[in-house]
């Protein structure tokens, strides 16, 4: 799926609003979350948000985070 979307002035904001195909292809609706990430080529990725996944990714920070010298160390 190819879409060109038009930014929208949204409040103090820009964002873009996404056509009913683009919300049945991703299958979320209005108020559900999503998560856009960073593609390898420099691309935005846009997925449904998992509550699970972004539970473990919070304490995967926090470990990274409170073990960063011991994983450096590993990383040698």
């Amino acid at each position: 799926m190819v879409l060109e979307l038009k930014l929208r002035k949204v409040g103090n904001s820009v964002g873009i609003i996404l056509p009913k195909e683009a919300l049945a292809h991703l299958k979320v609706t209005e108020g559900d979350s999503v998560s856009v990430t960073d593609g390898a080529d420099g691309s935005l990725r846009v997925s449904p948000t998992k509550a699970d996944v972004n539970r473990q990714m919070e304490v995967a920070q926090d470990v990274m985070k409170r073990y960063r010298h011991t994983l450096r160390e590993l990383a040698k």
